[in-house]
């Protein structure tokens, strides 16, 4: 069924492919970036060629007046959001905690933790009674791993992401709204170089099980089908996607 997608970050990486899959799946696709006006515009662009519905919307997450304001355009433009992919995500920059600035935590929280929340708090607002709706949440292997060398803090707040995802499915899912999560591993984004470090993904290739790092497709396949009804059954699920990991 067609479904109308508020995908944050989705400009680029991991965002960008959801937005595309999702097009070509059928749904009108709300483009949230942050600052890089022009890669999303290129993705709503690539989105109209090929007969798809989409728009881009400048919005900061971690601001409930611009989650709003996110929401609204998205509705006047494609009309009312049945599903939500929080996607947007930061890491600061790779270091021991011990070295970490007190403005890089809170940001990282402010958007990886506290931008999810928004985020969905509003699309449980809009979704419609009668119809439901679906949320998935991108959290990251990092939950599980920890991250110590690199980044704790973020991977600390993926944890709270999947807390996040189990509580609020069982809270809504007599509602008809399905929360669900995917955890990526390492995947070959700007995210890594945004950090300090944008050889990481070739640095840690050799101990995912795999031998390689995933591609940001391989990712967006995974939410589209927990937005689909071939996953009707399942809510409350944290999807890793990891190589092996």
């Amino acid at each position: 069924m067609a479904q109308v997608v508020v995908i944050t970050g989705a400009g680029r990486g991991i965002g960008a492919a959801t937005a595309l899959a999702a097009a070509r799946a059928g749904h009108a696709v709300g483009v949230n970036y942050l600052g890089d006006a022009a890669a999303a515009a290129a993705v709503v662009e690539r989105i109209r060629a090929g007969g798809g519905r989409a728009v881009a919307v400048q919005a900061d997450i971690a601001e409930p007046a611009d989650v709003a304001r996110l929401f609204d355009a998205v509705e006047d433009a494609l009309g009312p959001v049945t599903a939500l992919v929080n996607n947007a995500g930061t890491t600061g920059r790779i270091t021991r905690f011990a070295e970490l600035e007190l403005a890089t935590l809170r940001r990282v929280i402010d958007v990886n933790l506290v931008g999810c929340m928004l985020c969905s708090q509003e699309a449980l607002r809009r979704f419609s009674p009668a119809g439901g709706g679906a949320i998935v949440n991108v959290s990251s292997i990092a939950a599980l791993t920890g991250s110590p060398g690199e980044y704790v803090h973020y991977a600390a707040t993926k944890a709270a992401v999947e807390a996040f995802t189990r509580g609020l499915a069982r809270e809504v899912a007599k509602d008809g709204i399905r929360v669900n999560a995917v955890a990526p591993g390492t995947v070959q984004t700007g995210i890594h170089a945004q950090g300090g470090d944008p050889e990481r993904p070739a640095r840690v290739a050799p101990r995912i099980p795999m031998g390689r790092v995933g591609h940001p497709e391989e990712i967006a396949a995974a939410i589209l089908w927990l937005l689909s009804d071939h996953a009707s059954y399942t809510t409350g699920s944290v999807l890793t996607v990891a190589g092996g990991l």
